[in-house]
């Protein structure tokens, strides 16, 4: 996704809807925090689009735009998580560092696994394109005005970190003004990569079987939708048994009076063009704040479901968030969704629900059975995070729903709920991003001779998203109610409603701790705090291009003297608060203990507890260590090179503690 030059916007209460009362003024409260209970956040600084997950090794990789710099400067990496239930997630630090090479930083893509190697860079590697500058000028840097083209970067670590294929595009610009955000998808059927590129009012398909030489195949124009971003396709089986293939963009739909989040068309695909089933689009969610979602595959059921998650933010309001200034970070994730095909007539449509592991958060639910409603009914139930589930049904009432983040006096809240024909999410009544008061209620269309609606809400510190009709239609939306604004309260507009079942499951924020990096080698000199003795005394960080290596720089004791050289570096003390230590080695085969060693250990009390060496090779290989019997305890890390014959020397780069 292309990155906007950053703006001054404020936090407002939004104009008056149909739906909601009026609010006196931006919500109230004490300066707590704002950072979502259960939903994704980034640990400080800035995100914004999602980068598709990769099922590997037991556990769902999740890459996502960050930019560490945020708000003096623009410019994204790509930062990592892992999970194994998409609901707790362990950050991974930076697994592609922008400013590497001389494409600079890095926005939207997707990673493969090429489990047959056909990128040259051995079976299972995690090859990624993404979209760079074509040798931008420092002041294309500056406003990200260079010329956008597609570049692969790969990682022989399983997806931690990853190092450019060169300089040079795989898919050149061509003139054109928008050219990004590649999706690529293997082609069992014709055994061949697809990638998705989009470049405007379109998007074109492209076909490689390298990954590296790309033939132009097609084209999917769509103009009325604005800057078509982030494309997406996938082919799922409906619950009918067919099957249907699925493209998908994230788009501004507002000039047709359309959401501007994820737009997408049934259809089937030849492995060459998209045709649609329909002209006109469908929408993945009618709220506000879903944006440059993704979709990727149930590894227990990769036919029938897929899950999805989007940036809770829109490019019209990015930069407006109490969470800056209460908690240093600016970027929210929606919950992860389970999504399923449904046919409907002669239709397809996709449905969504909250991933199902989301309940293992549960910390206490209430059930309120059966309860009649007319007029305004306040509920004994506070909190900022929660799931509420009900069903309703009326017979007269012309408005029913749920009063959300609702102050003690009842003047400030947000409202979701049913009007006529339409369902809907206001926030209008208490604060929120959009300034201009514009984007203030979201409606999707619903059957107004229904009388019955099924509603799955989920709250939390900065957010609202409903499920209306088990995820036949979603309104995803950040709501910053003030912290003290924690109330709710059902109600119905002309005529009473029952809402049956009503149940409130409390939601618990599961810890989210970023990683550390305890060295990456990017300085002129070691790392602050770190010592050398012998011929690395007055060495420093060397600059290479070695098979796996992060950044320009590694750890390597091949100075001087070259392999004669030796020494010890030993880094500052630290404390051992994560579960894992993972680092990169090259170099020598001399583990400690058969002297003369090239070894990298852990240290406590002066003691190795861990320790690994070279394997006689240049390539940077991962070395993960278990650390959780050790937790609390102070370490040092020690690179040791008493070795002066053949491969008597040792590489390490990128030393990070994670969970």
């Amino acid at each position: 996704m292309h990155r906007r030059t950053l703006a001054t916007a404020l936090v407002a209460v939004g104009a008056l809807a149909t739906t909601a009362a009026a609010a006196p003024g931006a919500a109230a409260g004490p300066p707590d925090s704002y950072r979502a209970a259960y939903h994704f956040t980034v640990p400080d600084h800035w995100k914004n689009d999602p980068q598709r997950p990769l099922w590997l090794d037991g556990q769902f990789h999740y890459y996502y735009l960050y930019n560490a710099d945020y708000p003096a400067r623009i410019g994204t990496a790509w930062r990592h998580a892992t999970s194994t239930d998409l609901v707790r997630w362990a950050d991974q630090g930076v697994a592609a560092p922008k400013g590497t090479n001389a494409n600079y930083d890095l926005w939207s893509g997707s990673a493969v696994v090429d489990e047959r190697g056909t990128a040259g860079f051995g079976a299972g590697a995690v090859v990624m394109m993404v979209t760079q500058m074509d040798h931008p000028t420092p002041g294309q840097i500056v406003d990200a005005s260079g010329p956008q083209a597609q570049f692969l970067w790969y990682s022989t670590d399983r997806g931690r970190t990853f190092r450019p294929a060169g300089d040079e595009p795989v898919i050149a610009n061509g003139g054109r003004r928008d050219f990004r955000d590649p999706k690529v998808v293997w082609d069992a059927e014709r055994e061949r990569w697809v990638a998705l590129v989009a470049e405007g009012d379109a998007v074109s398909v492209w076909t490689s079987s390298d990954l590296h030489g790309w033939e132009y195949r097609s084209s999917f124009e769509q103009p009325g939708l604005g800057l078509l971003e982030c494309p997406d396709l996938f082919r799922i089986r409906a619950d009918d048994g067919s099957w249907r293939w699925v493209l998908g963009v994230s788009a501004n739909g507002y000039a047709t009076g359309d959401p501007a989040t994820f737009a997408y068309w049934t259809g089937s695909f030849d492995g060459t063009a998209f045709r649609e089933d329909e002209a006109r689009p469908r929408w993945l969610d009618h709220g506000f704040d879903w944006y440059g979602a993704v979709t990727w595959e149930d590894p227990t059921a990769p036919d029938e479901r897929r899950y999805a998650v989007a940036w809770m933010n829109s490019w019209a309001y990015p930069y407006t968030t109490p969470t800056w200034d209460a908690d240093g970070f600016n970027g929210t994730d929606s919950v992860v969704r389970e999504l399923r095909l449904e046919r409907t007539g002669a239709s397809y449509a996709l449905a969504s629900r909250p991933v199902s592991s989301l309940h293992s958060l549960a910390t206490g639910t209430r059930a309120l059975g059966d309860v009649v409603v007319d007029g305004h009914l306040p509920v004994d139930h506070r909190g900022v995070a929660y799931e509420l589930e009900a069903d309703v049904t009326w017979e007269e009432a012309t408005n029913v729903g749920v009063q959300l983040r609702r102050s003690a006096d009842g003047t400030r809240h947000a409202d979701a709920g049913v009007h006529g024909g339409y369902s809907y999410l206001n926030r209008g009544g208490t604060g929120h991003p959009d300034a201009t008061g514009e984007r203030v209620e979201s409606r999707a269309p619903f059957d107004p001779g229904q009388r019955r609606v099924h509603l799955r809400i989920l709250v939390d510190r900065t957010s609202v998203e409903v499920f209306v009709d088990d995820g036949r239609q979603v309104h995803s939306s950040q709501v910053f109610a003030g912290p003290s604004d924690d109330g709710l309260a059902l109600y119905s507009v002309g005529g009473r409603a029952t809402f049956h079942d009503v149940r409130i499951t409390d939601l618990a924020a599961p810890e989210q701790r970023p990683a550390r990096v305890l060295a990456d080698f990017e300085g002129d000199g070691w790392p602050q705090g770190w010592t050398a003795t012998g011929d690395l005394a007055s060495a420093a960080p060397t600059a290479g291009d070695l098979l796996g290596q992060v950044g320009a720089r590694v750890a390597d004791t091949f100075v001087g003297p070259g392999d004669a050289a030796t020494g010890v570096l030993t880094s500052a003390p630290f404390t051992i608060d994560r579960r894992t230590v993972h680092l990169l080695v090259a170099g020598g085969r001399h583990p400690l203990g058969s002297e003369p060693a090239t070894s990298v250990q852990l240290l406590v009390d002066g003691r190795p507890v861990r320790t690994a060496t070279g394997d006689d090779s240049p390539h940077l290989r991962p070395v993960t260590w278990d650390v959780r019997e050790l937790r609390g305890r102070t370490a040092q890390l020690q690179v040791l090179d008493d070795a002066t014959g053949s491969w008597g020397h040792l590489m390490v780069d990128h030393v990070v503690l994670s969970d």
